[in-house]
């Protein structure tokens, strides 16, 4: 039987084989975890689809378009732990007399084993393994691999190969430009002090260390999508601050009845996503997008929350969020980044959102400019709580202040709706009364 890579979502077209979690010619049973794919949207378990012996055709590491056969499972030659066990137990009690007949069947097959092992070499001489990165590597600094002896297994090339390899030929790239030297004419003079400068560069720089990795398939994505933002919208951005002392009476006085009831605790980002919504009825242009030269108003409220990942940022979508408790929202975004920090969010999870909250205060973070995700039109941005001093019906009292930040696109979106949504926002989070009234 193939193990092929499923089709995950339209717009995915290929799939990084991220980890074999059963080793190769290791046994399998039907619907085990054999696999973990990574895209540039999500990663995704694969399981077998029959018991058998797992045969690996694709390495961790690489890259592979969709449908493509990463594995294949000998099903003739599967089965359980338990028949084997009974196998042998009946294999042993048959043969007791015929330890000879088993020691010669067992150096047959060492030596067919031996055999294997030396046609499968010479076969690994003739083409080896290269490593995609140290092929990357290799063409960036000209490298003949045919020339480069591979220290991995099976004779695969690696990285580290490569580097050697360059180092080796910056050795001997001196003596070759000194024998040149003498054939030399005048008129060669300006391309000679390029090539110099060319040569010596690269010298220095290898040797430091250094460390070259692949980007993963989401890392690309993400930079795609961040430079997206900034080249596809005209993002402006607008700031404000709220006073957060009412936020954290309400859950200091709530938060053990809250936490006992419904088993979670009363975070800050429930009282935000309310607000957000509160104010995203109040401008419907922020919950907008542009498509073409259309606006399309979205009449329901698909909030993002940003969480941050070993692999990056990703955006889970909190799918009508107007219609959620405190509680609920709560509980959604806690499943939600337990499920994205181990790396089980679905391509539906992702997909889709008219909104979207960035939370950096949890990494410390004062003040800072967030990106748009296209094709939404906004983002609201949270950050640290720290006690400052202001001035509070004419004196200087000391308050929780949290500074936010509201980047919008400025093709959809006025300054002044702008202005206004974020001062909503600010004087819900001020007065949450409001909030539970449905003023």
């Amino acid at each position: 039987m193939e193990v092929k890579v499923p089709e995950i979502g339209e717009s995915i077209v290929e799939a990084l084989v991220a980890n074999w979690i059963v080793e190769d010619g290791a046994e399998v049973a039907q619907d085990e975890i054999i696999c973990e794919l990574e895209t540039d949207k999500v990663n995704v378990e694969l399981p077998a689809d029959a018991s058998g012996i797992l045969h690996i055709k694709v390495k961790a590491g690489e890259t592979v378009d969709i449908g493509t056969v990463i594995a294949t499972i000998d099903e003739d030659a599967g089965g359980t732990k338990e028949s084997e066990t009974k196998e042998s137990e009946t294999k042993e009690s048959r043969d007791k007399g015929s330890k000879d007949q088993e020691s010669e069947d067992k150096e047959s097959r060492d030596q067919e084993s031996e055999d294997k092992e030396s046609r499968d070499q010479k076969s690994g001489e003739s083409a080896p393994a290269i490593n995609p990165a140290a092929k990357k590597l290799a063409r960036e600094k000209q490298i003949d691999l045919a020339e480069v002896e591979g220290s991995g297994r099976a004779g695969r090339i690696t990285v580290e190969d490569v580097q050697k390899a360059v180092e080796t030929s910056k050795k001997s790239a001196p003596q070759a430009g000194e024998k040149g030297q003498e054939a030399e004419t005048s008129t060669a003079k300006p391309a000679d002090k390029a090539d110099k400068s060319a040569s010596e560069q690269p010298a220095e720089e290898s040797e430091r260390p250094v460390t070259r990795e692949a980007m993963t398939p989401i890392r690309q994505r993400i930079a795609e999508r961040l430079l997206q933002a900034r080249q596809q919208t005209a993002m402006l951005t607008t700031f404000n601050e709220a006073d957060m002392s009412w936020v954290k009476k309400l859950r200091s006085r709530h938060q053990k009845h809250f936490t006992e009831k419904h088993g979670i605790k009363l975070g800050l980002m429930s009282f935000f996503v309310k607000s957000c919504i509160k104010a995203l009825q109040e401008y419907p242009a922020v919950n907008a997008r542009i498509d073409g030269t259309d606006i399309v108003y979205h009449h329901y409220y698909d909030i993002g929350i940003a969480v941050g990942t070993d692999r990056g940022l990703v955006v889970p979508i909190l799918r009508d969020a107007d219609q959620l408790t405190f509680a609920e929202i709560e509980q959604q975004i806690a499943e939600l980044a337990s499920r994205a920090q181990s790396r089980k969010l679905t391509l539906a999870e992702l997909e889709g959102g008219t909104f979207t909250i960035s939370n950096g205060g949890i990494y410390g973070s004062l003040l800072s400019t967030p990106l748009i995700n296209p094709p939404q039109c906004g983002v609201l941005g949270m950050h640290a709580i720290q006690d400052r001093a202001v001035v509070h019906d004419g004196e200087i009292v000391v308050r929780p202040i949290m500074n936010l930040a509201l980047s919008y696109d400025h093709r959809l979106i006025d300054g002044r709706e702008a202005v206004g949504f974020l001062k909503l926002i600010k004087e819900y989070i001020e007065d949450p009364s409001e909030l539970f009234l449905e003023l």
